[in-house]
C-alpha cells in the first residue's frame, strides 16, 4: 500500500499529490533546474510518474509533455542565471551552489561540448549546473535552446516510457518504493564516489609524500 511521503519517496509523493500530481512533477522537475537546487529526485520522480500513470489517471502522453516542457523552461532559467551573473553566485563553502559542483560542471561541457547539454539530462547534478555554466560561457540561447529541448524531450520520453512499461511487470508494479529508492540510490552512488575522490586528490595535494 502506497504512503504519502517525503521529497525522497516520489510514489509517496504523488499519490499524495492525488490530481496534483502533474503540478507537483512539473514544480520539482523544474526548481532542480531552474532554481539551481540539485537534491530532487528527478530521475525516480519521472520514472515513478509513468510507471503509476495509469493509477493515478493520468495519460503518459500528459506526463511526458508536462516533464520535457519543465525540464526545457528550468533549463532556460538556469542559463539565464548564468549569463546575467555568471560564477559569482558559487562559493566553495556554500550549502547548495558549491563550487565543485559549477566546476564538475564546467569540466563536463569543455568535454562534450553542446552535446553536454542531453547527456547531463541523465547525470544528477551535472544537469543542475550545466545550464548556468553554458549561460556564463555566452552561448547563444537559440543553440543553447535547441540542445536544451532534445535533451529534455529524450529525457522525458525515455524515463517516462521506461516507468509505463515496467510498470505492466507484477513484481515491478507490487514494488513501487523499492524501485523509485533503488533509482535514487544509483543516481546518488556515482556523486557520492566522485565527491571521495575530490576529497582524497585534495588530501594528496595537501600532503605530498
Amino acid at each position: 500500500m502506497l504512503q504519502s511521503g517525503g521529497f525522497l519517496d516520489p510514489s509517496g509523493l504523488l499519490v499524495g499529490a492525488g490530481p496534483w500530481a502533474l503540478a507537483v512533477v512539473a514544480a520539482m522537475i523544474f526548481i532542480e533546474t531552474g532554481l539551481l537546487f540539485p537534491f530532487l529526485p528527478g530521475d525516480s520522480l519521472i520514472f515513478t510518474a509513468g510507471l503509476l500513470s495509469t493509477q493515478l489517471g493520468l495519460p503518459l502522453w500528459a506526463v511526458i509533455v508536462t516533464v520535457a516542457i519543465a525540464a526545457v523552461v528550468g533549463d532556460s532559467m538556469g542559463y539565464w542565471i548564468g549569463h546575467r551573473f555568471g560564477r559569482k553566485l558559487f562559493k566553495a563553502d556554500a550549502r547548495i551552489l558549491k563550487l565543485r559542483y559549477l566546476e564538475r560542471a564546467d569540466e563536463f561541457f569543455v568535454k562534450y561540448g553542446p552535446h553536454a547539454l542531453v547527456l547531463a539530462r541523465f547525470v544528477p547534478i551535472v544537469r543542475t549546473f550545466i545550464p548556468p555554466v553554458v549561460g556564463a560561457s555566452r552561448m547563444h540561447y537559440g543553440r543553447f535552446i535547441l540542445w536544451n529541448a532534445i535533451g529534455g524531450v529524450l529525457w522525458a520520453v525515455l524515463l517516462g516510457i521506461a516507468g509505463y512499461f515496467l510498470g505492466q511487470i507484477p513484481i515491478i508494479a507490487d514494488n513501487v518504493e523499492l524501485i523509485a529508492i533503488g533509482i535514487v540510490v544509483v543516481s546518488v552512488v556515482p556523486i557520492a564516489i566522485a565527491i571521495i575522490r575530490e576529497r582524497r586528490r585534495d588530501r594528496r595535494a595537501k600532503d605530498p609524500v
